[in-house]
């Protein structure tokens, strides 16, 4: 069991870095090309957009703040969900999806990390869903959140 003090590494430490998180995110758009389900809702995104999850995911589980650096932090990241309309089905396939890469990319399978990463995914994809909504009046200006082994930060709400 991972106790939860300053020798403990973070997330992204646990599960390998930037290089895994990127294994971890090449290897879902794989699969989201071939998924009729979500292959039209990733139709036409920016090349670099598996990098760009990568470096959010890895500033979200404790690594660098790239994604904040880079692409402006989470009033950038929620641009890119509102509008558009994420269903409840995609939002499943999507976690299915993401799950199976994890698996493919050798991300560490104790139950722990799997426990902690898995909460995030439900955490944030739920979100996603919520600020993607046609009525939907998202919060802004809230920092990247800081997901740890076990512990979910506040929403601001």
């Amino acid at each position: 069991m991972i106790n939860d003090d300053q020798s403990t590494p973070s997330l992204y430490t646990w599960a390998g870095g930037a290089e895994a998180l990127l294994r971890l995110t090449e290897a879902f758009y794989r699969k989201v090309a071939d998924d009729s389900l979500l292959a039209p809702v990733f139709a036409g995104m920016d090349p670099g957009h598996a990098r760009y999850v990568a470096l959010w995911l890895g500033e979200v589980f404790g690594g660098p703040a790239a994604y904040t650096g880079e692409r402006g932090g989470y009033d950038f990241m929620l641009s890119q969900h509102v509008g558009r309309t994420i269903t409840e089905q995609q939002r499943r396939r999507w976690l299915d999806l993401i799950m199976d890469a994890a698996d493919d990319a050798g991300l560490p399978d104790d139950p722990e990390f799997r426990a902690a990463f898995v909460s995030y995914l439900e955490w944030g994809t739920r979100l996603a869903v919520r600020n993607s909504a046609a009525n939907a009046t998202p919060f802004h200006g809230a920092p990247v959140p800081k997901w740890g082994w076990g512990v979910a930060p506040p929403t601001g709400r």
